[in-house]
Order: structure tokens, then sequence, then C-alpha cells
């Protein structure tokens, strides 16, 4: 888990985003599942990640993610604030207007699209590639 880091503190040094809650979730290979707070987890790996967490994963949240996990896994619960968004929002309120949705598209979904268009998915760039 501690591989995923340094691309996480990236995010959160450029911007891009704002880690508002973490969790980390175990289940160990009889089912039984068991949480840590990210600092608790390995403080060290996590330490440029460490921000404003507001607690906002609740107790019911944490319970419905660990109903899904399969036995012998670990997973990191990270509730983010896509930060370059901001700027859109604030544009659309100024005139008026209402952000009404916002969804994401499984990088699977994507890569079968441009594969459909005639576009290698190995020509678009990974959102961890893209540089300003």
């Amino acid at each position: 888990m501690t591989a995923v880091a340094p691309a996480l503190a990236a995010l959160v040094d450029s911007g891009t985003v704002r880690v508002l809650d973490a969790a980390v979730l175990h289940e160990d290979a009889d089912g039984q599942v068991t949480g840590a707070e990210l600092e608790d987890e390995d403080g060290a790996a996590f330490a440029a990640v460490d921000g404003d967490v507001l607690e906002l994963l609740s107790d019911d949240d944490l319970l419905q993610i660990a109903a899904t996990l399969q036995p012998s896994t670990t997973t990191l619960v990270l509730l983010w604030e896509n930060r370059w968004a901001a700027a859109f929002g604030d544009a659309v309120r100024q005139v008026h207007g209402t952000v009404v949705a916002s969804d994401r598209v499984p990088r699977e979904n994507v890569d079968r699209a441009l594969a459909a268009g005639g576009t290698p998915a190995a020509e678009v760039p990974r959102m961890d590639e893209v540089r300003s």
C-alpha cells in the first residue's frame, strides 16, 4: 500500500486534490475485518499526504466497503475533493448556473471507447503521466 503514497502525495502537493478523509481496511484470510487510520498504518509513507482530515467517512460507510472486500486483502479508502474542478464550478455559479451532476468514467470504459474509435489507449496519457 505504501507504493501509492508518492502518487497520492503528488496529487496533494500539486493542488489537484485535497484529502478529506482516509482509512485503511484489512480483511484477513478468515474474513475478519479490521480498520486503521492512515497515519497508524504507515505514517512515514503517507506523511506528505497529511492534511485537514475531516473524518467524513462514517462507520456505516466503512462497513459497506468492508462488505465488498475479499479475504486476505487491504484497501485504502479515500474521500477527496477534486480541487481542479473548483474554478470551473465557480465560473458556472458566477453566471447563475448549477452543476447538476458529476461522475467518473472507469478507465476500462475509456480504453474501450478509444479503441472503438481507433485511438489506442496507450496513446492517451494516464492522469499520473500528465504534468503541467
